[in-house]
C-alpha cells in the first residue's frame, strides 16, 4: 500500500512538472506573440519585471525537483538490482566502496572549484588601496585568508581522503577509540592558538584604523544617505560646519540645516566628492531614513550610516584618480562612494563619484561650488536681505531671523 501510494505521488509530482513547464512556455510564448504583434495595451514595466522574475524562479524550482526526480528514480533502481543481485545468491552492490568513491570524486571536483575561484575570481580582487590605511586591512585579510585556505585543504583532503582509503572492507576491522587527551589537546590548543592570533591582530589594526584622535587641519565632510541618494556638504572658509536639526529639514533644506548656527551661512552643497590627495579626511556620516552604509572600496573605508546617530570615518587618500587611471590602464575610471546595505528597490543605483585631486586642482574646484543657502531657502526661512551674494561673506553679514 504504502509502495502504490509513493508511485502515486510520484506521478502526481510528474504531472504537476510537465503542467508548470507547459504554463511556462505558454506564457513566454504569448509575451513573445505580444511583443511581435505589437499589443497597443503593453504589460506595465512593474508588472513584466515580476512576471519574469516569478517565471524565472518557477524554472529553476522545476529544473530542481526534476534534478531530485530523477536522483530519486535511479536510487530505486540501483536498490532494486542490489535486491535482486542477493536474492540469486550472488554479491549485491558494495555500497562502502561507491561511497568512497563517490568521496574522492567529490574532493577532487571541489579542489578544482577552489583552484577556479582563487585564479578566475582571484583575478577580480582590488588593486592596491588608495588610502594610508588601507595596506593594513588588506595584510589582515590576507593573512586571515592564506591561514583559512590552508586549513580548508588540509580538513578536506583528510576527511574525504580517509573516506576513500578507509572504506569499510571485509577484509579489516575498524578500531574503536572512544577517547584520546593527546588529540582532544592538539585539536583544542592549535585552533585557539590561531584564532587569538587573528583576533588580536585584527583588534589592533581596527584600533589603529579607527583612531578618533582629532588632528589639526581634518577635513570635516558630511555625506548623508536617504533613499535613494548621498548628499554632501563642505564647509565654507570658517572650515566648520553647521549643526543639524532633522525637524527643520523640507523640500529646500533637504539636511535640515540650521542657520542659528553661524557656521551654517558659508556651508556648501556638491554633486561630487572631490578630495585633496594627502588630506586628512573626516567624512561625517549620517542617515535621514533607514540604514545605508558608505562603502569605498578603494579606500578599504566602509561604516554605517543609521538614523539618529551620527558616525564618522578618517582616512588620507594616497593615490590620485589619475593616477590610478594610469595604473588601472582605464582612462575612464571614477573612484565610486556605494551604499553597502540592501536600502531598498534602487539601492544598486545609489552611488556617488570620488574624485581625488591635487591640492591645487581642489582649491579651485571648491571655489565653484555653490552654497546651500540658496536665495529660495533665505525666502523660505524669512532671512534678512544680504547685499552681497559672496557666500565667503554671508557669516560676516549678520544675517538674522526675522520672526
Amino acid at each position: 500500500m504504502g509502495f502504490k501510494t509513493l508511485i502515486n505521488s510520484k506521478k502526481t509530482l510528474a504531472l504537476f512538472a510537465a503542467f508548470s513547464l507547459l504554463g511556462t512556455n505558454m506564457l513566454m510564448a504569448q509575451q513573445q506573440a505580444a511583443v511581435a504583434q505589437g499589443n497597443s495595451t503593453p504589460t506595465p514595466p512593474d508588472s513584466m519585471a515580476n512576471s519574469a522574475m516569478w517565471t524565472g524562479v518557477a524554472y529553476y524550482v522545476l529544473i530542481f525537483l526534476v534534478g531530485c526526480f530523477c536522483i530519486a528514480i535511479l536510487g530505486k533502481i540501483l536498490k532494486v538490482y542490489d535486491l535482486t543481485q542477493k536474492m540469486q545468491g550472488k554479491k549485491g552492490i558494495n555500497w562502502n566502496g561507491v561511497m568512497g568513491i563517490v568521496c574522492m570524486v567529490f574532493l577532487v571536483v571541489g579542489m578544482y572549484g577552489a583552484y577556479w575561484s582563487l585564479t578566475v575570481q582571484g583575478s577580480m580582487t582590488l588593486p592596491e588601496a588608495a588610502s594610508a590605511h588601507g595596506g593594513a586591512i588588506d595584510d589582515m585579510f590576507a593573512l586571515t585568508a592564506v591561514l583559512t585556505l590552508i586549513v580548508f585543504v588540509l580538513t578536506q583532503c583528510l576527511l574525504f581522503g580517509f573516506a576513500f582509503f578507509y572504506r569499510g572492507s571485509d577484509k579489516r576491522k575498524a578500531y574503536f577509540l572512544p577517547h584520546n587527551n593527546t588529540i582532544e589537546k592538539v585539536w583544542t590548543i592549535i585552533p585557539a592558538v590561531v584564532l587569538t592570533i587573528l583576533v588580536v591582530f585584527g583588534f589592533f589594526t581596527w584600533q589603529k584604523v579607527t583612531d578618533s584622535t582629532e588632528v589639526k587641519g581634518d577635513m570635516n565632510i558630511e555625506v548623508t544617505g536617504h533613499q535613494f541618494a548621498w548628499e554632501l556638504r563642505y564647509p565654507g572658509r570658517d572650515g566648520k560646519l553647521g549643526k543639524i536639526n532633522y525637524t527643520l529639514t523640507t523640500a529646500l533644506n533637504k539636511l535640515g540645516i540650521d542657520y542659528k548656527d553661524r557656521n551654517s551661512f558659508d556651508d556648501l552643497q556638491a554633486d561630487t566628492l572631490v578630495l585633496p590627495v594627502y588630506k586628512s579626511i573626516r567624512i561625517n556620516i549620517r542617515s535621514q531614513d533607514v540604514i545605508h552604509s558608505v562603502y569605498l572600496p578603494y579606500f578599504r573605508v566602509q561604516l554605517n550610516a543609521v538614523p539618529g546617530l551620527p558616525t564618522f570615518f578618517k582616512f588620507v587618500p594616497t593615490i590620485t584618480t589619475a593616477e590610478m587611471r594610469r595604473k588601472t590602464d582605464n582612462p575612464n575610471f571614477e573612484y565610486l562612494l556605494y551604499c553597502n546595505k540592501i536600502c531598498g528597490g534602487i539601492h544598486y543605483n545609489m552611488q556617488k563619484v570620488v574624485r581625488v585631486v591635487s591640492q591645487a586642482e581642489y582649491q579651485d574646484w571648491i571655489a565653484k561650488q555653490k552654497p546651500y543657502l540658496t536665495d529660495p531657502l533665505k525666502k523660505e526661512l524669512k532671512l534678512a536681505e544680504v547685499k552681497s551674494t559672496n557666500p565667503a561673506k554671508v557669516a560676516a553679514n549678520r544675517l538674522a531671523l526675522n520672526n
